[in-house]
């Protein structure tokens, strides 16, 4: 494969018109939503056939001892995780994507940067915004309903992502911001529209289903981003990208094993159970499989992109267990 040339005018001038959140004004959720992301009156009534978290997404819940000790206790460990889950998409927001953001917009990345999409990417910085304020609102009130005093907790994930991009060479830093929004993006968008099947409680589900809606439209821009970015950068960057890659992927589909910890302990299970559960979700095969699972949109970017023709890194993610050789 030729070695692009960073500094070829016509690549901008012939992607100019793909990078766009479309009609952004009347669609975007902090433009047009009326939902007030309020706890609903009959929440009582809700929890007795809605759920404050998705069950398929807390596979401990089928533990003997959880599912004997009854719905309140499923239902405080998953109004736990949900706080956690909506906790981390504030952090995430605002100190991961927009950070990343901020590269396409301010010229970080030494490629070219067509206009429409630095457009975009202040209209997605907008969204991010918007999805840390309700994430963090909904929160706040599950937490006073529980009587949760121990929170936000820096989530395991953010500050091993931070740690990573600490310890890339300064020359890199930038890319690897975009990588880490990138990878982000297309993984959130799966995850929330698995979420967004469950019937969960009223204002819960209208909080994820506009997130959802902003998210599948950033994941397509995020991959159209990462496509032309691709086409830009020289050998040496695409290495570096491609071990930071297969990094990255694998950080998003660690367990925060401390946090889990304090919300078992919390509804008082016992010593062995909690090691039980843990054993079962924080290897690194199960952390594997849940790559392998939700991470096809982000493999499906990088393949349309051309990452995979090259045999470095094809040989790099099977060696990762990542993809089939």
């Amino acid at each position: 494969m030729t070695e692009p040339r960073t500094d070829d005018l016509s690549l901008p001038d012939a992607w100019a018109q793909r990078f766009t959140l479309g009609d952004w004004n009347s669609r975007a959720s902090v433009r047009t939503s009326d939902h007030t992301y309020q706890l609903p009156s009959d929440l009582e009534r809700q929890l007795e056939t809605r759920h404050w978290f998705p069950p398929a997404f807390l596979p401990y819940l089928n533990h003997p001892v959880i599912e004997a000790a009854g719905s309140a206790i499923t239902h405080r460990l998953s109004a736990n995780h949900l706080v956690y889950f909506l906790d981390y998409t504030t952090r995430l927001e605002h100190r991961i994507v927009n950070r990343s953001v901020e590269t396409i917009v301010h010229d970080e990345l030494g490629a070219p940067i067509p206009r429409r999409m630095k457009t975009a990417a202040l209209q997605l910085y907008t969204d991010e915004g918007y999805h840390a304020l309700f994430s963090n609102s909904l929160a706040e009130q599950i937490a006073d309903l529980y009587g949760m005093t121990q929170r936000p907790v820096m989530p395991h994930r953010i500050t091993r992502l931070n740690a990573l991009i600490d310890h890339c060479p300064d020359r890199h830093k930038a890319l690897a911001w975009f990588l880490v929004g990138f990878v982000s993006e297309t993984i959130i968008a799966r995850e929330l529209l698995e979420v967004c099947r469950n019937e969960l409680v009223s204002s819960v589900q209208e909080m994820l289903r506009d997130h959802l809606t902003d998210e599948a439209r950033h994941s397509r821009y995020f991959c159209e981003v990462f496509h032309y970015l691709w086409l830009t950068l020289n050998s040496s960057q695409r290495t570096f990208a491609a071990k930071l890659l297969v990094d990255i992927l694998l950080m998003f589909f660690e367990v925060d094993e401390r946090w889990l910890k304090e919300s078992l302990n919390s509804v008082g299970l016992r010593e062995n159970c909690v090691a039980e559960i843990l054993s079962a979700l924080t290897g690194p095969q199960a952390c594997l499989q849940r790559a392998r699972s939700g991470a096809g949109a982000t493999l499906q970017a990088m393949e349309k992109a051309g990452f995979f023709d090259l045999p470095f890194n094809q040989r790099l993610f099977v060696q990762a267990g990542l993809i089939d050789g």
